[in-house]
């Protein structure tokens, strides 16, 4: 489909383009556009960005809290990098949370581009902050806070939500979340097509607060990770009922998502089975 696109539609996209990381959020409104000439990349076999669109990607589960991300330009992000989840070539951007060990790890392999810690690493930092760009992905973190595994206090930021926007398509991960989200929370998400949640309902926060996360954020797609047995999904299943879900079992654990054909209803892809792990 070819759609017609005002000069100054144009003109605001392409500012969308160039400023890059200083947006530090997903828009509300960009406008929904068709880009010929998109470079097509073959990544493992797998090919992605069939059409104009540049809003999409492959999405790939690895277990635990990873998933792989890959862009229509061969961008590869892995979420919750522990340097044990993930497959084929090696990946350009990392992002981490210190939760447990499974979710990071000190030595991550040589020549990944960006390696992006989601808490306070450095001597003297009070909050992680990253604003990146790689080719057609933009990353970006909200720090959250995380709860003292040794006592009743809180991490103070010690926990991120990393955003991945590869175009005008925007997908979060929530990392170790422990807590609802503020309103300034919200507006540094800005709007989130597609979401990673933990499910676990212990380790992070139960599962109707995690609900409640999710009537908050309001995303179209929502992947579930950070669970450990079918049954979790299925109490997680009846309590999205609450928001009218719609559940997929898909029969692989990729999926290709297209900011254009996102589904009008809420819907859950459980990419991870019924392990999750």
């Amino acid at each position: 489909m070819t759609f017609r696109v005002s000069l100054l539609a144009l003109l605001a996209s392409a500012f969308a383009l160039i400023t890059g990381p200083a947006l530090a959020r997903c828009s509300q409104n960009l406008v929904e556009r068709a880009w010929p000439g998109v470079q097509v990349a073959s990544l493992d076999g797998l090919p992605i960005a069939a059409g104009n669109s540049p809003n999409r990607a492959v999405i790939t589960f690895l277990g635990h809290s990873s998933y792989q991300i890959d862009s229509p330009q061969g961008v590869r992000a892995i979420t919750d990098y522990n340097g044990v989840n993930g497959f084929g070539r090696r990946p350009d951007i990392v992002t981490m949370n210190n939760a447990h060990s499974t979710h990071f790890t000190d030595d991550p392999e040589e020549g990944i581009t960006y390696v992006l810690r989601g808490w306070p690493s450095e001597p003297g930092e009070t909050e992680a902050k990253h604003d990146i760009a790689f080719k057609d992905m933009k990353v970006w973190n909200v720090p959250t806070n995380a709860r003292d595994w040794g006592g009743s206090s809180a991490r103070i930021n010690g926990n991120s939500i990393f955003i991945y926007a590869i175009a005008d398509l925007c997908i979060a991960h929530l990392g170790h979340l422990h807590h609802r989200l503020t309103k300034e929370h919200l507006e540094e998400l800005g709007r989130i097509d597609v979401l990673m949640v933990p499910i676990d309902g212990s380790y992070t926060m139960g599962q109707p607060l995690m609900v409640d996360v999710i009537r908050q954020i309001q995303p179209k797609m929502v992947l579930p990770m950070h669970y450990w047995g079918r049954s979790q999904v299925e109490r997680f299943q009846g309590l999205m009922q609450e928001l009218d879900a719609e559940f997929v079992w898909p029969d692989r654990q990729s999926v290709e998502v297209v900011r254009e054909e996102l589904p009008e209803k809420l819907t859950v892809y459980v990419l991870g089975g019924s392990g999750g792990d």
